[in-house]
């Protein structure tokens, strides 16, 4: 495995929970003036200049504090690929994870516990 070097070169998105997809979508389209970038059940993705915002609809029974909720922070590289990039983490002790089928997505947590997420970028290279 190659050794690399992280530059991160923005947000890519967050992620905010919602108890109405439908009506939160609305008001950040008709009110903040955001486009929507795509969506698929319980998940909408709005364009805000070149970042996103992504709304997911709350769980039931979850819990619900909006002003404490921010699910993860996810983070634009500008070279890597998904195993350069976790083989990077992982040789710093960095417990990894991912999602299962997904080669864009690697998630791991700070050391204070907050979720991160690195987007690997389309044409990764290390």
């Amino acid at each position: 495995m190659t050794e690399i070097s992280l530059n991160t070169t923005g947000i890519d998105h967050i992620v905010l929970h919602v108890r109405n997809p439908v009506l939160s979508k609305a008001f950040y389209v008709d009110v903040l003036g955001m486009t929507v970038d795509h969506e698929y059940p319980g998940h909408i993705f709005l364009k805000c200049g070149s970042q996103s915002v992504g709304l997911f609809k709350a769980r039931e029974g979850d819990e619900f504090t909006p002003r404490h909720d921010i699910n993860h922070l996810a983070l634009n590289v500008g070279t890597g690929t998904y195993d350069g990039i976790r083989g990077h983490l992982e040789s710093a002790g960095i417990e990894v994870r991912g999602r299962t089928g997904d080669d864009k997505c690697i998630y791991f947590n700070d050391p204070d516990g907050h979720t991160l997420q690195i987007v690997v970028p389309d044409e990764g290279t290390d």
